[in-house]
């Protein structure tokens, strides 16, 4: 058999890498030395036992036991590397195998198994498939050629084969020596063909174990991020809503608290006026605290479009009328104003654009200063709902902080362009040219844009 007649160490076309890397087997630890030196012994042991029963037999000569011995040593303890140095152990195993048949001293039972052991190692355990390729490749046409020359050179022994002599009157379909020399070879290719074919597959479900683990330890990796990047979501979306809830209503009560103080002494009426604000507004802060905390306990809800729908269903465009009176109440005047065509728009969409509102005057009452204004306005346009908030204060504590295209700095403008963005919204916001300060929001409400919009609710960065 020659080694084009052999498994190939690789498909046709297949790689030896494991993900862009080429591969090579790493070598056993001590654990497998260790098996590998077991199993040298028992083979030392097994040789011994098959040449008392070989020699008993009078199959080989009678050699010298010591002899014998070291041959059964020769062929049995260099396995205890097979795995160390596999090309070099089956190199070493072939030449003494063939050495004891030629010296008549071998066994041709566990030497056989030594043999086929050694070369199914190269297959399975070299670390270069071009190295393990040549050696198995020289041992087999070593063997074949070792073998078609005993078959020549004894077919012209007459009395080597006896029992094979048969008379040649016809009675045979073939020669004797013939279908002799046919098993021989057909059993050598089995021989070497399932050394070579079993090790080759050793090499590769090694190489495919590799790749799995591989694998496996990057989806573990990726799903450990997935997992921190969802609890970032999560952080960021608690943070935003805890934002824009006490924000508000935190600086709706300094407000009033500032007013009640100047007042409580000259104008008691209106002091009380202003502490029922404050009442007012931390019952709603308190009111929206729990319902964000109790979405939160909530392990029925598998994501955040349940928070997002149960919110909406508070906060929306229909509470943007209030959200100013209570602005104006405050101490910001404010007026509303709608233009166009009102129709119905995404829930997520409403929420947002009331916390955009909410966030905006917010911002106009901390920055605008004594005596500024604010003006809302909600545009209904053909595909899409245009939220402007205008102030006429100065804007020079609110314009070091800018928001336009996909920056933004301050946590409550952050917050504007993360709640635009996750309905497909955009935001703009930056001083007026005549003074004051501009928040301008606009949100695709097409069919196209309701279903994105939907979908971006069911996600983390989507939730309210």
């Amino acid at each position: 058999m020659s080694s084009s007649a052999a498994a190939p160490a690789l498909g046709p076309g297949e790689p030896a890498v494991v993900d862009g890397v080429e591969w090579v087997r790493p070598r056993p630890d001590a654990h497998g030395y260790r098996n590998d030196a077991i199993l040298a012994l028992v083979l030392l042991v097994g040789s011994a036992v098959s040449l008392l029963f070989y020699r008993a037999s009078g199959t080989y000569a009678e050699e010298p036991w010591w002899l014998a011995l070291l041959w059964a040593a020769g062929m049995s303890l260099p396995m205890a590397a097979r795995r160390r140095f596999p090309e070099i152990v089956a190199v070493v195993v072939s030449v003494v195998y063939a050495a004891g048949v030629i010296g008549q001293v071998a066994e041709l039972l566990i030497s056989q198994i030594v043999l086929f052991i050694a070369v199914y190692t190269v297959g399975a355990w070299g670390r270069s498939r071009l190295l393990a390729n040549i050696t198995r490749g020289a041992i087999v046409v070593g063997m074949f050629a070792w073998l078609f020359w005993q078959l020549i050179f004894f077919s012209a022994v007459q009395d080597y084969l006896p029992d094979l002599e048969r008379s040649t009157d016809g009675d045979g379909f073939m020669s004797p020596y013939i279908a002799f020399g046919a098993i021989q070879i057909f059993t050598n290719l089995l021989f070497f063909w399932g050394a070579w074919y079993f090790g080759d597959s050793a090499y590769r479900a090694a190489r495919e174990r590799a790749a799995l683990s591989q694998r496996t330890a990057e989806l573990a990796g990726a799903r450990a991020r997935a997992e921190a990047q969802a609890v970032a979501l999560e952080r960021v979306r608690i943070a935003r809503e805890l934002h824009d809830v006490v924000a508000h209503h935190v600086s709706v009560m300094g407000v009033q608290a500032g007013a009640a103080r100047r007042v409580v002494a000259t104008d008691p009426q209106a002091a009380s006026a202003a502490l029922s604000a404050i009442e007012d507004s931390a019952r709603s802060a308190v009111d929206e605290l729990h319902r964000l905390l109790g979405t939160l306990r909530d392990d029925s809800l598998d994501s955040g479009a349940v928070a997002m729908a149960d919110a909406a269903s508070t906060h929306g465009l229909a509470q943007l009328p209030a959200l100013v009176g209570e602005a104006a109440t405050a101490g910001l005047p404010a007026t509303f104003t709608v233009v166009g065509v009102e129709r119905t728009v995404p829930a997520t969409v409403e929420l947002t654009a009331y916390r955009i509102t909410q966030e905006a005057l917010t911002n106009a009452r901390k920055h605008a200063g004594a005596g500024a204004t604010a003006d809302v306005r909600l545009r209904y346009l053909d595909d899409a709902l245009e939220l402007e908030v205008a102030n006429t204060g100065t804007s020079s504590a609110a314009g070091r902080a800018h928001v336009r295209g996909g920056t933004a700095s301050g946590l409550g403008l952050v917050g504007m362009l993360e709640r635009a963005d996750a309905v497909g919204g955009v935001v703009e916001a930056g001083p007026r040219s005549r003074g004051g300060w501009l928040v301008r929001a606009s949100f695709p409400v097409g069919a196209g844009a309701r279903a994105a919009s939907d979908a971006a609710a069911s996600g983390p960065e989507g939730t309210a």
